[in-house]
């Protein structure tokens, strides 16, 4: 007891000292509970340290001493980034792997990081410096420009121009959003967490592939059962869902999963939702914006409403035929099958369409995992960006990770300079949200003597588990999502800009997702496929005919699909064009607001809306129809390699520096017309699809 009282009494708080390790990584093996408060509050302390510094800064203000500072406190190493080392560390584990007392105290620090930067973003003086050299200022590069523009505007749109009583309200509105979103994502992750599907009868394992049933039966055993278990967790569900025979269970594991947070519990997120959606419109409309999506489009590539609307009729118009038809075909499947009474429900549609496409393909998921080993999908995708780029990654054991599952590698350029660290984090666990994201413990700047800071970039997933038996086993599904996540890397470690704010993923949010859906083309490519896709056991490589199948098979139910993507698009912009209090029943505004772009009849026992963490708590408020702007991006994009030769180094070095290395610094579409010598068109993505052949 002593001797750990004494260890405390010597102990420094790792984020209050240098790190002393790998590339200035952040130190996880030294990082406790307990530090992180006090480092956040000094953090804050020495944010208005600098901000009084430059305040009373006698000199006229200029673009250096007023927004350079203000975007760029590094000068003083480890003093002045304080805040933003500690809090890009605590709010990724909050997601990554996080416990109910980290939970506890996100709550805590919420508000007070809410009213601090609330603090910053309505200091008159500080704003009044900024727009004096707003207005006043010299010849700027256009990375400068972007930069005063953004810092500006950022200010006005947090409510600089407003009068004190304006700004109270402000505060208020954005702190309570704040708290309110880190509870929905607390709620989610809680009621994921709490439903399990214990299996004692192996009867009911009918239909599921050996890795589903090795998978349930290790996560019964962390939880110390006998039998199997099945989770929510995607790779547990959907293969479940894909493969299981018997009806009443998938229908039990629909329902857990699609009523969750809306069962009037501790962890119902009904009324936080209402309440996010009235917080921020009278936030835009306290801004002098009709609705929040006027607000949020304003620095979008789509700019208004109209144009997101426009898109999403479009697709709609383009897809509703090929779906109506992929739907009929399934239910006919499903009729012949099971009889002419039977009714396809919302727990059949992965069963049957699975059974479809085993009919028209010959091609099943499991066919495929025995090829995709992770470590080789690894090998394939890091190959990928040295084919492609001429990057390298070599292992990291010294670089400290936050879970023995993350693994950490060191990036090098062609020329063998250092270009980034690379965190990868794989499988499900208890602490850690469902899904897969990209995110960055340092992002890349260049400071004032030149030096150019590399980034620190993590890609987190949740893949299939190695069993005892069997190493990790992925589906072609997981493949494109780690394509998909380390596009979102690659956009990360090539930023190359003045300017942290200006840096890597750091772009307007339809823009953010062309390199990340960029990269998911690659997965059903034959050449892509010849590098890694090898049997685990006996070494052969993916047969042809089932490549064959792959390809062919690319476009089934892409209709479906995207419909799916459209309806989320409608209910997100349905929520965020109100101009009057929301005060509707969501079920029933969800039923009607992605309407259009349902076909068939709706289930009034579930609801989308309590779980939709992208428009609630992850930032895509209003910007949901993102993926689907992106997609017509990156099929363009892709068609251009696809002329040239899919590994052409030259069109990649083209899209590197056009499009991955600047950032934000300028206007996204300059930056895509840059590359493609045009604006994109549609015609690549329905092509892809198989909805129309492209224009030639």
């Amino acid at each position: 007891m002593n001797e750990h009282l004494k260890e405390n009494e010597k102990r420094t708080n790792p984020f209050l000292s240098p790190y002393g390790t790998p590339h200035d990584t952040a130190p996880f093996d030294r990082i406790r509970l307990e530090d992180f408060e006090p480092a956040i509050i000094e953090g804050i302390r020495r944010d208005n340290e600098e901000i009084e510094k430059i305040i009373n800064n006698p000199d006229e203000p200029t673009f250096e001493n007023t927004v350079v500072r203000v975007d760029d406190e590094k000068d003083n190493e480890h003093y002045y980034d304080l805040l933003d080392r500690t809090t890009a560390v605590f709010f990724n584990l909050l997601s990554a792997e996080t416990n109910d007392k980290l939970d506890a105290l996100a709550q805590k620090l919420s508000p007070v990081l809410t009213r601090h930067a609330n603090d910053i973003r309505l200091n008159k003086r500080l704003f009044e410096r900024i727009r004096y050299v707003y207005e006043h200022h010299g010849e700027l590069s256009p990375e400068e420009e972007m930069l005063l523009d953004k810092c500006y505007d950022g200010f006005v749109r947090s409510g600089a121009l407003l009068d004190d009583d304006g700004k109270a309200r402000l505060r208020t509105l954005s702190e309570e959003a704040g708290v309110l979103a880190l509870q929905f994502s607390q709620n989610l992750l809680k009621a994921n967490k709490a439903f399990t599907l214990h299996i004692t009868d192996e009867a009911d394992l009918e239909g599921l592939p050996d890795t589903a049933v090795a998978a349930a039966k290790q996560a019964a055993e962390e939880r110390k059962l006998e039998g199997w278990v099945i989770t929510l967790d995607y790779p547990n569900y959907s293969p479940f869902m894909t493969y299981s025979t018997r009806r009443d269970l998938r229908r039990r594991l629909y329902m857990a999963r699609n009523t969750e947070c809306m069962e009037g519990n501790d962890e119902d997120n009904t009324e936080i939702c209402k309440r996010l959606v009235n917080l921020r419109r009278e936030t835009a409309q306290l801004l002098g914006y009709d609705t929040y999506a006027d607000y949020v489009l304003k620095h979008r590539m789509a700019t208004n409403v109209e144009n997101v609307y426009r898109l999403l009729d479009d697709l709609i118009e383009a897809y509703r035929p090929a779906a109506m038809e992929e739907k009929q075909e399934m239910e006919a499947l499903a009729k012949e099958l099971e009889g002419n009474d039977f009714t396809l429900e919302e727990w059949d549609t992965a069963f049957y369409a699975h059974q479809l496409k085993l009919r028209k393909y010959d091609l099943d998921a499991e066919m495929l995992r025995p090829y995709l080993e992770l470590s080789r999908v690894i090998d394939g995708v890091f190959g990928l960006a040295t084919r492609l780029y001429g990057i390298t990654f070599r292992p990291a054991p010294d670089i400290p990770v936050y879970h023995p599952d993350v693994k950490a590698y060191e990036v090098y350029d062609a020329d063998g300079r250092f270009l980034a660290v690379f965190y990868a984090d794989f499988y499900p666990r208890q602490g850690k949200n469902g899904g897969a994201w990209m995110t960055e413990y340092r992002g890349q700047w260049i400071d004032s003597d030149g030096e150019n800071h590399r980034p620190h970039v993590s890609v987190v997933m949740n893949f299939t588990k190695p069993t005892a038996e069997k190493p990790a086993l992925l589906t072609l599904g997981e493949v494109e999502t780690f394509l998909h996540e380390f596009g979102h890397a690659l956009h990360g470690m090539f930023a190359n800009t003045r300017f942290e704010s200006l840096s890597g993923t750091n772009v307007w949010w339809d823009f953010v997702e062309l390199p990340s859906q960029f990269m998911e083309n690659f997965a059903v490519e034959r050449e892509f496929l010849r590098t890694f896709a090898i049997h685990y056991e006996t070494g052969e490589p993916l047969p042809d005919e089932l490549i064959d199948r792959i390809v062919r098979s690319r476009s089934f139910m892409a209709a479906t699909q995207c419909l799916r993507q459209v309806s989320l698009g409608l209910l997100d912009m349905a929520y965020y064009t109100q101009r009057k209090p929301f005060e509707a029943d969501i079920l029933s505004f969800e039923k009607q607001a992605w309407k259009k772009a349902i076909i068939g009849r709706q289930r009034n026992d579930t609801c989308m809306t309590v779980q939709f963490s992208h428009i609630m708590a992850g930032g895509y408020a209003a910007g949901y129809y993102s993926y689907k702007w992106a997609e017509v991006l990156d099929a363009d994009a892709f068609s251009v390699f696809k002329a040239h030769g899919i590994f052409d180094r030259q069109t990649a070095q083209r899209f590197r520096k056009e499009i991955l290395s600047k950032g934000g610094t300028e206007h996204p579409m300059t930056l895509y017309k840059r590359f493609r010598g045009g604006e994109p068109t549609i015609d690549a993505l329905l092509a892809r699809d198989g909805i129309r052949k492209q224009r030639t």
